[in-house]
């Protein structure tokens, strides 16, 4: 089902054809979409140009997602434009319905004529659109509006979305700066920035009762692989309420903290357990990527999962070796929730770092890059095995044994590092690659 989702919809059949035949094939489209849970704002057929004034007035009335132009027949395109121009701002879908056979034969109404003339002028017109069609005596292409009805949707979120930065530019990263005023025109959401002093104020304002409570779950959720302090907890949890109350006060949809030169520089603490309680209300990531949050938030809207980030350690022959020191959101576990002591990285022996096992299986891992003010998608699949052991230089001894996957990737090793955006890619499970395309296709970037 997809729920909460607003489709226009309009059927177009040319005048000549035998009108009860052409609505019922409109009709009949129109009630496979509802059935998806898609609420429809849903004009008359159109068959004129006065008709075409009717639709116009009745999709106006209400406020919708994307549109769907479902041409049941051969229509004549100035018809169809005169709808789809007032609507242009909007993600279209071009559905062409397919013949059927009766007594023995095929009979087409000539639907793909009417979405071939259509195709054409609508790319040369710039027209944010995916052409669908359905073969004859087949059934409706009805995953491929709701694939359509998502990504529409996504955009939209994304088009709305605040992502939260407690701090900028964490080591100086090139790869995870951003340009506010492209991104916000490109691709849609707000960055807002705010200050670690902010989160310590926020933090001694917390109240006790709350506190006791939150530190308890923890307990009884996470497996502690060493001795963890009392003081330690206190201190984790009053730095998750405070960040999480930042979050509801400004309605973040995302966050990002600032990590080496931010919370362990300055409050002696690191994020990872934080981020890892934030991460199962929003996505979440270190070392203020802005570009890693934006990626996530998109797969998030697209995949209805929670989203986690990778950092690149390893590239082998056939695979690539993905980790993150200390992170992984609940949903991505498998097996017990692990954490220990922060093990002496950088000098740091006070806190606490996730060292839970990841899942396994087909993923996807994509990033969001730019050049000037051109936005593209890096994105590729593969599948993720248990690593080997192994550990990160630098560890006080026994090293920690990160969340971790090698992943053999859909190309070789050798193209993904010449294409590669950052040390961070956005981690989710599932074969994403044709939701991302559409995505950048309706959105108007481009995609490796």
């Amino acid at each position: 089902m997809v729920s909460k989702i607003t489709a226009g919809f309009v059927g177009f059949a040319c005048i000549s054809y035998p009108k009860e035949i052409t609505e019922k094939r409109s009709n009949k489209a129109a009630e496979a979409v509802r059935s998806l849970g898609i609420k429809l704002v849903e004009s008359t057929q159109v068959n004129t140009l006065t008709d075409a004034e009717r639709a116009i007035e009745k999709l106006k009335k209400e406020d919708f997602d994307f549109l769907i132009a479902c041409i049941s027949s051969w229509i004549e395109s100035p018809i169809v434009l005169k709808v789809l121009r007032e609507f242009r701002h909007k993600p279209i879908l071009l559905w062409g319905l397919g013949g059927y056979t009766k007594n023995g034969s095929l009979v087409s109404p000539a639907s793909q004529a009417g979405t071939s003339a259509l195709r054409e002028p609508l790319t040369q017109m710039g027209f944010k659109f995916k052409l669908i069609y359905d073969w004859p005596d087949n059934p409706l292409s009805i995953d491929k509006v709701k694939n359509f009805a998502i990504v529409a949707k996504s955009i939209r979120e994304l088009s709305n979305a605040k992502i939260g930065m407690m701090g900028y530019a964490d080591m100086g990263l090139y790869a995870t700066m951003f340009d506010g005023v492209s991104l916000r025109s490109k691709i849609g959401p707000e960055v807002e920035v705010f200050d670690m002093l902010e989160v310590e104020q926020q933090s001694q304002k917390v109240d006790q009762k709350r506190l006791s409570n939150v530190v308890s779950e923890i307990k009884k959720k996470w497996h502690c692989e060493t001795k963890i302090s009392p003081e330690i907890y206190q201190r984790l949890t009053k730095v998750y309420l405070a960040i999480d109350d930042i979050i509801t006060a400004r309605k973040y949809n995302a966050i990002s903290i600032k990590c080496v030169e931010g919370m362990k520089k300055y409050m002696n603490f690191p994020p990872c357990m934080i981020l890892t309680l934030l991460s199962q209300r929003v996505p979440a990531i270190c070392e203020d990527d802005a570009l890693g949050s934006v990626t996530q938030l998109i797969l998030k809207y697209l995949s209805g999962q929670a989203t986690t980030f990778m950092e690149m350690y390893e590239f082998m022959k056939d695979r690539i070796l993905v980790g993150v020191c200390g992170f992984i959101p609940p949903e991505y576990i498998d097996g017990p929730w692990e954490m220990s002591t922060y093990a002496g990285w950088g000098g740091l022996n006070v806190g606490v770092m996730n060292t839970s096992r990841a899942k396994t299986g087909s993923v996807t891992l994509a990033r969001l890059g730019y050049r000037g003010d051109s936005y593209f998608l890096h994105i590729v699949t593969g599948e993720a095995k248990r690593p080997r052991k192994w550990e990160e230089l630098g560890w006080n001894p026994p090293a920690p044994q990160f969340p971790g996957l090698e992943v053999i990737l859909d190309r070789p090793v050798e193209q993904f590092a010449d294409e590669m955006l950052a040390q961070h890619y956005i981690l989710i499970y599932g074969d994403y690659r044709q939701q991302l395309k559409d995505f950048c296709h309706l959105l108007g970037i481009g995609y490796l």
